[in-house]
């Protein structure tokens, strides 16, 4: 079976230095959900390489055309160009740290290479949203990204939040009345939060939740339990250390 040419977009996850000249980037795809591709000569010293090794930075989304063959594990890309050229988050600190936890999360939970056009959409829209976003909403960025992922993996929390019921249940993803018998639950202001965060359809509405460094550090602590709770060998997250101090 030979490889078909395809145009998709991608979004950047990572991207590793082979030999002299070369990279092998893992690309999450709008036609072909997670991959992997060798790229040559884009690391040469030349006029002709240089530069281009920036196009496969984590977050960068592109326009592709890549050779596709189901039964080979590592494709090639035939032409790559900017989709959309980030204002901010190459050089700004703060999202830039946002974005790589981002990065990381998707790529945990992307197991298998299957297409998933509303999780692609979901995402690309997430990173275009922090890259204009405000600090306020910068700040809160990881905790709306984390909350909303599941939703496309099949563990998404239940908002049924309420006086009554004010526990959130980690091991089942929803709201109960009486205190749960083992640890893996939020109660109290963390529990009304995560409530107020499942609600926000648009990131721009996380301006108006106000939360200091301490609170947003713990609920991202109790979401990466959450994430563990539901996902085989998720591990933690090498990235919510740096998050955590750059957003302090």
């Amino acid at each position: 079976m030979s490889a078909q040419l395809h145009k998709t977009k991608g979004i950047v996850l990572r991207s590793v230095k082979y030999g002299e000249t070369s990279l092998v980037v893992t690309i999450f795809t709008e036609l072909f959900g997670i991959q992997s591709y060798m790229v040559n000569g884009v690391r040469s010293s030349s006029k002709k390489g240089s530069g281009k090794a920036n196009y496969f930075q984590p977050t960068a989304i592109l326009d592709l055309v890549v050779y596709h063959n189901e039964l080979k594990n590592l494709n090639r890309i035939r032409e790559f160009k900017w989709s959309h050229l980030y204002r901010n988050i190459f050089s700004d600190v703060r999202k830039n740290a946002v974005a790589l936890f981002m990065v990381e999360l998707l790529t945990k939970c992307l197991k298998q290479p299957e297409a998933n056009p509303d999780l692609f959409h979901f995402a690309e829209d997430s990173f275009l949203h922090l890259d204009k976003a405000s600090d306020a909403v910068t700040a809160n960025f990881p905790l709306f990204f984390a909350i909303h992922l599941p939703v496309f993996f099949g563990f998404r929390i239940t908002d049924n939040y309420s006086l009554q019921n004010s526990y959130l249940d980690l091991k089942e993803g929803n709201y109960e009345a009486e205190q749960p018998m083992h640890p893996y639950f939020l109660e109290g202001k963390q529990a009304e939060i995560t409530s107020q965060l499942l609600k926000v359809m648009q990131p721009e509405e996380l301006e108006t939740i106000k939360l200091n460094h301490e609170f947003r550090r713990n609920l991202l602590i109790a979401f990466e339990n959450y994430y563990a709770l539901h996902l085989q060998d998720f591990g933690s997250l090498k990235t919510l250390p740096v998050l955590r101090e750059i957003l302090n």
